[in-house]
């Protein structure tokens, strides 16, 4: 009898859908396909392949409502949201769809001859994604995987296997050859530690908590795979007191509350200059107050339920009796894993709730004193995912964006992520980047072939 997998829809708390739950036998007949596949797909020429990442592109633009609808009742996002991804997934095949036909080595003159580089692809790759953006993280590690010329396995999490299910359809229908995109829907402790162990799969591509992530390493080294990790954060957003007092606070729940705080670029640790806390705070308690939490296909919805009752008890231990809670907005009542969205005033970067990535829509205010405390501060947790700097002073934001040990930030706003730049962390925030032309680097190796010249 198989076995199968119940997904449950976090607004309703009902099945949403049971499907076929893989593993070991699964995830091994996955990467055979895959490796059966990947000389053919190699082969492909530049031009080809990259007209059938394009196409691909396409059909998913053509099933975007379809998959956006799909994702949001299964990830419990706002639709508007889910239709936004959709559109970042396509947008991240279409340029990689450029890559192949620019993957170029070098010419490197050396004594008694001519040295060539080529980039090769690595094989068949594993990525495993998570439940928080479930399809456009997957994109993020399919477009580089699949331009390099690289056959791929793709895990899903298993609380949102829907949409990778439904894509691993679309690529065929889209005309990739059976085998190069492979889709096993199962535990992770199952299935991801099988591909993750597995002497074909050449290397691990992992997007989750930094607890998983040494674990994924350690187990990697056994087989000397390639590894990229996309971990925890505990982001920053440091708001000077010459800064758009308004517009930072109007951006800052956000920044902090989308995707119900589910997102490892959270700002959770807003940073105040402390002559300025008290007019931040009001104008920052009117924009969480108007935050509009419900019904993920509502169109006017801002913010959705949490992933899970687990999830949602997770982030409730850092909202008991004596937090500072100084602003608590509103959720639904009844069916759902419904939270409000929650800020901490004042809050020490030694509390739990500034150490530990929560993982929901609570967000800790932390006042701080002056430049040099506001960079110590923002530098003091093992994570350097993400962060912001709010100031009018260009040649401050110059400063402390040099200062502050993270890997993306951004100036007077709070946005993270573009398919044409580098993602990723500094410390306990990741290894490798996503994203950008950086990230073909990660799905292929250097060959150096040296020619010979001198006559005999």
């Amino acid at each position: 009898m198989t076995e199968t997998l119940s997904v449950v829809e976090p607004a309703t708390e009902l099945e949403l859908a049971a499907i076929p739950r893989a593993g070991v036998e699964q995830a091994d007949a996955a990467v055979a396909r895959a490796k059966a596949a990947y000389p053919g797909w190699r082969a492909v020429a530049p031009g080809d392949r990259a007209a059938l990442l394009r196409r691909l592109a396409d059909r998913v633009e053509e099933h975007g409502e379809e998959l956006a609808v799909l994702e949001a009742r299964n990830a419990g996002k706002p639709i508007a949201d889910a239709r936004g991804e959709m559109g970042m997934v396509a947008d991240t095949l279409r340029y990689y769809a450029g890559a192949p036909e620019r993957l170029l080595g070098d010419t490197i003159p050396v004594a008694g001859g001519e040295a060539l580089t080529f980039r090769e692809p690595l094989g068949v790759v594993g990525l495993i994604v998570p439940w928080n953006f479930p399809l456009v993280i997957a994109s993020w590690k399919l477009g580089p995987a699949l331009a390099a010329g690289n056959t791929v396995v793709l895990k899903p999490a298993e609380l949102t296997p829907l949409t990778a299910v439904r894509f691993e359809a679309i690529a065929l229908e889209a005309g990739l050859p059976e085998g190069v995109v492979n889709v096993v829907a199962g535990p992770g402790s199952v299935c991801g530690r099988r591909l993750t162990e597995h002497p074909d799969v050449a290397k691990i591509a992992f997007t989750g908590s930094t607890e998983v992530g040494r674990g994924i390493a350690a187990a990697a080294a056994q087989t000397i795979k390639r590894v990229t990790l996309e971990l925890g954060g505990k982001s920053a957003n440091v708001v000077f007191a010459d800064a758009d007092l308004e517009r930072a606070a109007a951006s800052a729940p956000m920044a902090v509350f989308g995707n119900a705080g589910q997102d490892c670029c959270a700002r959770s640790r807003i940073l105040v200059e402390r002559t300025v806390l008290d007019r931040f705070m009001e104008a920052l308690e009117e924009a969480v107050e108007g935050i509009r939490v419900g019904d993920p296909l509502d169109e006017s919805t801002q913010m959705g339920p949490l992933i899970s009752a687990a999830r949602r008890e997770e982030v409730a231990s850092f909202v008991g009796p004596d937090a500072p809670v100084a602003i608590r907005g509103s959720a639904p009542d009844g069916p759902g894993f419904w939270f409000a969205p929650t800020v901490l005033c004042p809050v020490d970067n030694h509390d739990r709730a500034a150490r530990e990535e929560i993982f929901g829509p609570v967000a800790s205010v932390i006042p701080f004193e002056d430049e040099a405390d506001a960079v110590r501060i923002a530098n003091d947790t093992i994570y350097g995912l993400s962060g912001s700097i709010w100031t009018r002073d260009g040649a401050r934001a110059l400063r402390v964006a040099r200062a502050v040990e993270s890997g993306v930030l951004s100036v007077n706003s709070n946005t993270s992520v573009r398919v044409s730049t580098p993602f990723g962390g500094f410390k306990q925030s990741g290894v490798g980047r996503e994203l950008g032309p950086h990230a073909l680097e990660h799905y292929t190796e250097v060959k150096s072939v040296y020619l010979a010249t001198e006559p005999a």
